[in-house]
């Protein structure tokens, strides 16, 4: 019997030995799965998983976030969230110094609830494909030609919005997203010949809406093209992809090809374009874009610190774009009201706004 007794005890230890592991278990499962309320996601692969099944129930937006520009991007993010009853996801592009303070800027704002992952773009992708340019030396910021790269992001989407940090989104970003490609194409942008309203401000700023204005029209390459110089050209700073065409028509490989041509042989600048990013753009998808509605990409308000829209324009818009030298966070600049509404001011005071009565 007193054997027997001392099985029993054995037994019972062991017993509730077992029940403490199953209970142990539990817990730590638990713990690991990501809480309803714990919505960011960060670079590195072990974010993977959790991106895919999100696919089909969020907005994937593509923005860039340089040092020197930050709160600009926090800005745009913050004008997309305010107006949108739908779950956005934001790929945050920058550079290895800029994570940090990327990721201090929203876990230390009311960004902090965003869907986001940081990803870092490697510069080494452009060697050999951009040459310094004196005319405006920003528009060589390796950032500028994460848009050329979507299949080096790793997107787990069929389809994904890409903006320029410039920009303020005044409508639903679901609107944006769910517009119809036509049969075969890969992206959407919006047409410099679309707006009647902005004709006259860009006359009188001189900007350019045709093939004519971003091609060096002398070089045989562009003549080769067969590309009528009067063709209305378009802005790549707003634009939706779909990123299985993007790769299946080998997108990335066609704009590398232009990028190393004008290398060599100089086929355009931002002397002649106003960037170097749009020209490889407008060669690759020349009749071959779905275009944008109008009111989803205003722009040129960067253009000029004088010429300026119409209020009731600019209510009626669903995007205003920045593009152009003079930025709302600098000053002299147009319409920086309607960007200085959404943003956030820097936890960590390095980006602040210039203004008549500031020394910043």
């Amino acid at each position: 019997m007193p054997l027997l007794r001392k099985i029993n005890q054995v037994l019972a230890v062991l017993l509730v030995l077992l029940v403490c592991l199953l209970l142990h278990s539990m817990m730590l499962r638990a713990s690991t799965q990501p809480r309803p309320g714990n919505r960011k996601s960060h670079s590195g692969p072990a974010q993977h998983s959790h991106v895919r099944r999100l696919e089909d129930n969020v907005i994937p937006v593509i923005i860039c976030a340089s040092e020197e520009r930050m709160g600009a991007t926090m800005a745009a993010i913050n004008s997309i969230i305010s107006n949108t009853h739908t779950s956005v996801f934001f790929y945050i592009v920058t550079l290895r110094d800029a994570v940090k303070l990327t990721r201090k800027y929203i876990e230390k704002t009311k960004l902090r609830d965003i869907q986001y992952k940081i990803l870092e773009f490697n510069p080494m992708v452009l060697q050999g494909k951009v040459k310094p340019d004196s005319s405006r030396p920003d528009l060589l910021h390796p950032l500028n030609f994460v848009r050329f790269y979507l299949p080096l992001l790793d997107l787990k989407h069929k389809r994904v919005i890409y903006l320029d940090d410039d920009v303020i989104v005044q409508g639903d970003i679901k609107d944006l997203f769910n517009i119809q490609l036509k049969a075969g194409h890969a992206a959407a942008f919006a047409s410099d010949c679309d707006l009647p309203s902005t004709h006259v401000m860009v006359r009188s700023i001189g900007m350019q809406t045709t093939y004519m204005g971003f091609l060096d029209y002398r070089k045989q390459q562009v003549k080769d093209l067969g590309i009528n110089p009067r063709d209305c050209s378009f802005n790549p700073g707003v634009f939706v992809a779909d990123v299985k065409r993007w790769k299946e028509q080998k997108i990335t490989k066609q704009l590398e090809k232009w990028m190393e041509e004008n290398f060599r042989e100089n086929i355009y600048s931002s002397a002649i374009a106003g960037g170097v990013a749009t020209p490889p753009m407008l060669i690759v998808f020349h009749d071959k874009y779905t275009t944008l509605k109008p009111q989803w990409h205003v722009r040129h308000l960067g253009w000029s610190p004088d010429a300026s829209y119409p209020d009731s324009f600019l209510q009626e818009a669903h995007l205003l774009h920045w593009n152009g030298p003079f930025k709302p966070w600098n000053y002299p600049a147009v319409h920086m009201d309607l960007w200085e509404k959404w943003f956030i001011p820097d936890p960590s005071g390095k980006f602040s706004l210039t203004r008549p009565d500031s020394d910043g």
